[in-house]
């Protein structure tokens, strides 16, 4: 990995002139340093902020310059796709704005607010099938029957040098970044950002970074047969399997591939929403999210990560931020074995009151517990300053003679 070759239809002229082709029609999104990233992974980090463009991802380049180089008699007949996420979007909103029909095939096991987006950008959106792979081929066969142009999200030369337009960008503003972290799924964001950023700075690193439930690359490139499939939070990159044009892209563009944890994607996002202030899909942070679990290999190096989505579900997103509370010790469920019995649970609260600890839900278990028929079970959920703050109650609680057990979630990110 690592050596510089060039791919027919994809190299830094192809990227440039996909910058021409789409400026002006999507975001010039900003490349900031961020201090407080850089103090907490010991790198120098740059964000690229693609969660910013309209349908808040990257994909909107990549689909544009593939719609602009239709042959016009193409266009008019329209353009079809098979996908449930961030590329229907970006595809259908300048679809549209060309004058162009788009169809978007998707399973029908696809979240509503999912088809909702996207028929809110001017999509037309047909539902087939089980799994992805039934809506793909499905979109084929529509593809060949109604003489529509197929545009891949990923593995195709015209979208990979749309997406390679990020780098360059990031390359002009902040020209210090040495290494380069980026997503991969299908592959063609690292394909055309890493063709884009060889070429410039030959000795730039170009890092991949995929989820480790889903190492489709990492087990392609380097011959492993890691298991592949669950239920990421980094859908955007859950991908089974590589392009076939990118997988040999990447074969000689990338130095290293990483692999990052469900734990640790979750606190990039976190981190992200309350140091940056921005929000970030799963696959999106899991950029900063190597940073943090690969600390070695990133320590006092220029980073660039692009934040390539903020796509993600409120209640996900609820979700993560008090998971992420807790596993930093400021919100607990704590279960204390009480005497079913009148001011038990009073004497308890004093001791909260007492250490200064918000009480957020209280739930006591009398039936399904294998706990005396006088006694009971509580559980409170707490929140507190810091982590201190709630092993000070603990102690407190344990020297009034209670019995506590703190009831954990995945610490993955340890």
């Amino acid at each position: 990995m690592g050596d510089d070759k060039t791919h027919e239809g994809l190299s830094l002229e192809t990227i440039r002139a996909a910058a021409e082709r789409i400026e002006g029609q999507v975001v010039r999104t900003p490349t900031r340093h961020s201090r407080t990233l850089s103090e907490i992974t010991g790198a120098n980090i740059w964000l690229k902020f693609e969660n910013l463009q309209f349908t808040a991802s990257y994909k909107e380049r990549g689909a544009l310059n593939a719609l602009l180089q239709l042959d016009p008699a193409d266009a008019r007949r329209g353009v079809i796709a098979a996908s449930a996420g961030n590329h229907s979007q970006g595809l259908s909103y300048h679809g549209t704005r060309q004058d162009i029909p788009v169809t978007i095939v998707m399973p029908k096991s696809t979240p509503t607010i999912k088809i909702r987006q996207t028929e809110m950008v001017g999509g037309k959106v047909e539902l087939f099938g089980e799994t992805f792979d039934e809506a793909y081929a499905h979109a084929r066969e529509l593809e060949r029957e109604r003489g529509l142009t197929f545009v891949h999200p990923f593995d195709d030369p015209q979208v990979a040098s749309g997406q390679g337009t990020v780098a360059l960008e990031m390359l002009e503003d902040a020209p210090e970044l040495d290494m380069l972290a980026i997503p991969i799924g299908g592959g063609g964001l690292s394909s055309g950002m890493g063709t884009a950023a060889k070429a410039l700075r030959p000795e730039i690193e170009v890092i991949g970074v995929e989820a480790q439930l889903y190492p489709a690359l990492y087990n392609t490139l380097n011959g492993t047969d890691l298991p592949i499939g669950g239920d990421s939070i980094a859908e955007g990159i859950a991908v089974k399997e590589p392009g076939h044009f990118t997988r040999e892209v990447l074969r000689d563009l990338l130095d290293d591939l990483l692999l990052v944890d469900e734990g640790h994607i979750e606190s990039a996002i976190a981190l992200l929403l309350t140091i940056e202030k921005t929000v970030a899909e799963g696959a999106g942070a899991s950029g900063l999210a190597a940073v943090l679990q690969h600390r070695e290999k990133f320590a006092g190096r220029n980073v660039g990560i692009p934040l390539c989505g903020g796509n993600i579900d409120t209640r996900l997103l609820a979700n993560v931020l008090l998971r992420d509370l807790a596993r930093s010790g400021r919100y607990a469920r704590l279960r204390i074995m009480l005497i079913d019995r009148p001011g038990a649970l009073y004497q308890v609260m004093k001791l909260f009151a007492e250490r200064n600890v918000n009480i957020i839900e209280v739930i006591h278990h009398r039936v399904f517990t294998s706990l005396p028929a006088k006694d009971s079970m509580t559980d409170i959920e707490c929140e507190a300053r810091d982590a201190e703050q709630l092993d000070a109650l603990v102690a407190s609680l344990r020297e009034a003679g209670y019995s506590v057990s703190r009831v954990e979630i995945d610490q993955r990110t340890d």
